[in-house]
């Protein structure tokens, strides 16, 4: 029995060993590029043994642009995922509060509309933004799009929370004098905290590393970072060094966030378990 259980861990460590290397290999691949020069990466042989530089690096950060597109894509990320998280936090409560027909078939619906690609989106979006509203190569217009596309799965992830938020709290709110605003923002939001930072993490990175729309709804002027990297890409070619640096680099935005919003998880799991 004990030779079976020693075997079973072993497979488990061992399978969980290949998947951890699964999912970094490309990370340590990317790392070890940018790193190289152009010989090198078109060199088979020196795969991990090459003379590192930081000549790509110097060049994406000499960049004056870097700091615009960055800035750009700042900007989108945190005011969509802001504005995302407050519709979809009033509209996950009153799907689960409230009793009004066709509840279920909207709360259905949300999630069905999550599974859209928004490549799909790219032709009509870029008609309607362009032609009626004229918000094509603004900023504002690239975040109501990442509004409409997240708002779904805000709405969908938060409905679970909620339903958890014991109806009791907020009844003894409202005898206590409290408004149904100050039942919402005071009570409710405070306890849904782990169910608000995993929504704000996906929202940030899908909003933070979307490319096609971006792409389509940008110029010169207001595009960011995924589709500033794609112009090292040109017809005669790619400067595999710069993209890998410029990812690097872009990478470490998403990662402070997620370690940021991750606490308000970790908060909230904890809050209760040890007694004063």
């Amino acid at each position: 029995m004990r030779h079976y259980s020693r075997l079973n861990t072993t497979v488990f460590y061992t399978i969980l060993l290949v998947m951890c290397m699964m999912s970094l290999g490309p990370i340590i691949m990317m790392l070890l590029t940018s790193f190289k020069l152009k010989v090198d990466i078109f060199n088979d042989v020196s795969t991990f043994v090459f003379m590192p530089t930081l000549k790509n690096y110097r060049s994406v950060i000499e960049d004056p642009s870097l700091m615009r597109y960055m800035g750009n894509s700042l900007y989108v990320g945190l005011v969509s995922t802001g504005l995302t998280l407050i519709m979809g936090c009033m509209a996950a409560y009153s799907i689960v509060r409230f009793r009004f027909m066709g509840r279920d078939v909207v709360s259905l619906t949300t999630l069905l509309m999550r599974m859209v690609p928004p490549a799909v989106l790219s032709v009509p979006v870029f008609a309607i933004w362009t032609f009626q509203y004229g918000l094509s190569n603004s900023l504002h217009g690239l975040i109501l799009v990442y509004v409409a596309i997240n708002l779904p799965f805000v709405v969908w992830i938060l409905q679970s929370f909620i339903q958890q938020v014991p109806i009791q709290l907020e009844e003894a709110a409202r005898v206590d004098g409290a408004n149904p605003l100050q039942v919402f923002f005071l009570i409710v939001l405070p306890v849904i905290k782990p169910g608000l930072a995993a929504a704000a993490i996906f929202t940030f990175r899908i909003a933070w590393n979307e490319f096609i729309l971006a792409l389509i709804l940008t110029n010169r002027v207001t595009r960011t970072i995924p589709v500033n990297i794609s112009l090292f890409m040109t017809e005669h070619n790619i400067d595999w060094g710069r993209i890998m640096a410029m990812g690097m680099l872009i990478a470490i935005p998403p990662i402070i966030f997620t370690f940021v919003a991750s606490k308000q998880i970790i908060t909230g799991m904890t809050a209760g378990a040890v007694k004063g």
